[in-house]
């Protein structure tokens, strides 16, 4: 069961920012916005102070289990850079990126986060499909 507390924690911690943002500032916490918001220079302090947030995460996991989080990435920076593009894209065709969607989009039972969560569920099941060659 222990193995499970990170994970929990994370997603108490994102699901605690969400309602947070939502409550006190009535924006929809989705990363692709708030990022692009934040290179346009809108919202400064908010968007600046949310983005900080979700970096010094790794020292908050630090704090709670007493050691870094394991991060294993096995592709090479091409690959990397290419999916970074592809999911940016996705997010902007989208109207938004897995967080606001899935994180809030689904909480507030909007049609439209329900549709897009399906899409990305599905791709990132077709995608690791194809890759792994594993038949569906």
């Amino acid at each position: 069961m222990s193995q499970y507390l990170p994970s929990l924690f994370g997603g108490m911690l994102i699901g605690a920012s969400a309602v947070m943002l939502l409550l006190l500032n009535g924006r929809i916490a989705g990363i692709s916005g708030i990022v692009g918001r934040l290179i346009q220079g809108i919202g400064l302090p908010t968007n600046l102070a949310f983005v900080l947030g979700l970096l010094i995460g790794p020292v908050v996991y630090l704090l709670a289990f007493g050691t870094w989080p394991t991060v294993q990435i096995t592709s090479g920076w091409p690959l990397i850079i290419l999916a970074g593009l592809m999911v940016g894209f996705g997010s902007r065709m989208g109207s938004g990126c897995t967080s606001g969607h899935g994180v809030l989009g689904l909480a507030r039972l909007s049609p439209r986060s329900m549709v897009a969560v399906a899409t990305f569920l599905s791709a990132g099941i077709l995608a690791v499909a194809i890759l792994r060659g594993v038949g569906l």
